[in-house]
């Protein structure tokens, strides 16, 4: 019996058993393998416990994919469940099993645990070193994971993207890039991943000649690389102001997605011509049908815009000043495509607002910011202190209420991050590092899913523009 892992259907269930009369150990890892990578990868933990039930003998192969599911909800209660099993049939001491339980604690926080599992392993892996690595990494230890990483008595090229990842993800691009040097010159190839990661680097920390370079070793040694490789290379020549050469690769792509296009559209936004990117996108949309019905037909060659798409045409029209098609855009965002919108286009908004001399109607826009699940209330609080600040200047008062929400929770990264950002729009650098440095003996980390990127980014570059050399909210 054949059963396809790229199936989407629900009911495996009623696939096996209408074809065999009980289905093997085989045939059931792959149902729990092909729910695992489906669209609601919690099923395959329930069918598990329900072929149990069935009398299934479960194997070590049944395992890594129930734990991968656990890992990917964050969910211990089932972890914990699944590693009850794993212990029950005698598969703990498998190494790939291991590597799995590994994998499922470190996504989780637990590095206890994490640390526990290694000391009964007899035998390490690269898959075990780097799931190690990445659980101190995500527990915010990059000191740990860099002493771990240069003790590995093995290490692939996995190993270093993961420590190259984590660079930028921390706002060390120039850590980032030395790390690829050393990876190169150590003998290691790097894959699609490592160029994408460089090009990031180059991109964040405006080395052009850098990105040139590794654009030259690309056409060398990936002839044919991929999307994703090609929307790097857009934006890293984008950031480095050389737009002439993104669209030169923008336009040689031989596929593009959603993705690439709005690094493009973006590049022109908010890095050169803010009527290109205007242009690019009314191009973007000639290419489907102006129908918002069929906007969202499942045709795969239709590009329609998404919510980073009206990020750059917002603004587009708040560089310009463009305060009627800036309203057109927002309305079309929301009535056209049914796009929700979140904090960065109510911040374009309102800056659109204040280049027309509409101050009052962008302040009264901050303010009363509709709440959604994405926005949590320390986003919104920061939006009304932006604009307290942005439109208004009172900086005192935003100040005090920061101050208050670190008495009510001291330990509270996020209350502290709003403080440093208030200041830092305000351009009180001196407050600013006193914060940090305050943070920094208090032991204050950055919590997991904080939710304040993307709303820097937009404060990068909507507010200060001085904020893109000294890099202080990146927290």
């Amino acid at each position: 019996m054949a059963i396809s892992s790229n199936l989407c259907e629900p009911d495996y269930t009623f696939l096996i058993f209408k074809c065999v009369d009980f289905p093997s150990v085989f045939c059931v890892n792959t149902v729990i393998k092909a729910y695992a990578c489906s669209y609601a990868p919690e099923k395959a933990v329930f069918f598990y416990f329900e072929m149990l039930k069935n009398g299934f003998l479960p194997n070590s192969f049944s395992f890594p994919p129930l734990l991968s599911v656990c890992a990917k909800m964050r969910s211990l209660n089932l972890g914990h469940k699944c590693h009850g099993q794993v212990v029950k049939n005698g598969v703990d001491g498998i190494l790939e099993v291991q590597n799995s339980l590994l994998h499922l604690y470190a996504s989780c926080g637990l590095l206890t645990s994490v640390r526990q599992i290694l000391v009964d392993m007899p035998v390490k892996d690269s898959v075990s070193w780097n799931t190690i690595m990445d659980g101190f990494i995500r527990a915010d230890e990059l000191d740990m994971a860099q002493k771990l990483f240069d003790a590995m008595p093995q290490r692939n090229v996995i190993s270093w993207n993961i420590m190259m990842t984590a660079f930028l993800d921390l706002g060390k691009p120039g850590n980032g890039l030395k790390l690829f040097r050393e990876m190169v010159k150590s003998g290691f190839k790097p894959n699609e991943t490592s160029m994408v990661n460089v090009l990031s680097a180059c991109g964040r920390s405006a080395r052009l000649k850098e990105g040139k370079s590794v654009h030259r070793a690309l056409i060398k040694d990936f002839e044919n690389h991929s999307v994703i490789v090609g929307t790097s290379l857009i934006d890293m020549y984008s950031k480095c102001g050389r737009l002439d050469a993104a669209q030169f690769v923008f336009e040689r792509m031989p596929v593009k997605n959603l993705v690439s296009w709005n690094a493009m559209i973006l590049g022109h936004c908010i890095h050169g011509n803010p009527q290109d990117g205007l242009n690019l996108y009314r191009e973007m949309l000639s290419r489907s049908s102006s129908s918002s019905k069929q906007f969202k037909s499942s045709d795969q060659n239709r590009i329609v815009p998404d919510e980073i798409t009206f990020i750059g045409v917002l603004l587009a029209c708040a560089r310009e000043g463009r305060l009627t098609e800036g309203r057109s855009y927002f309305t079309q965002m929301v009535e056209a495509f049914g796009l929700k919108p979140n904090f960065a286009h109510y911040w374009c908004m309102a800056n659109i607002l204040d280049r027309a001399d509409h101050r009052e109607e962008a302040i009264e826009l901050l303010r009363n910011l509709p709440f959604s699940e994405d926005a949590s209330p320390e986003i919104l609080f920061l939006a009304r202190l932006f604009g307290s600040c942005r439109f208004e200047g009172n900086v005192v008062l935003g100040e005090q209420l920061a101050k208050h929400l670190i008495e009510q929770d001291p330990q509270n990264f996020s209350c502290f991050a709003l403080l440093v950002n208030l200041y830092a729009v305000a351009g009180k650098w001196e407050e600013v590092s006193v914060t940090k440095e305050m943070m920094k003996e208090k032991g204050i980390k950055r919590n997991p899913g904080c939710g304040l990127k993307d709303m820097n980014e937009i404060v990068h570059q909507m507010v200060v523009p001085e904020l893109r050399d000294r890099r202080i909210v990146g927290l």
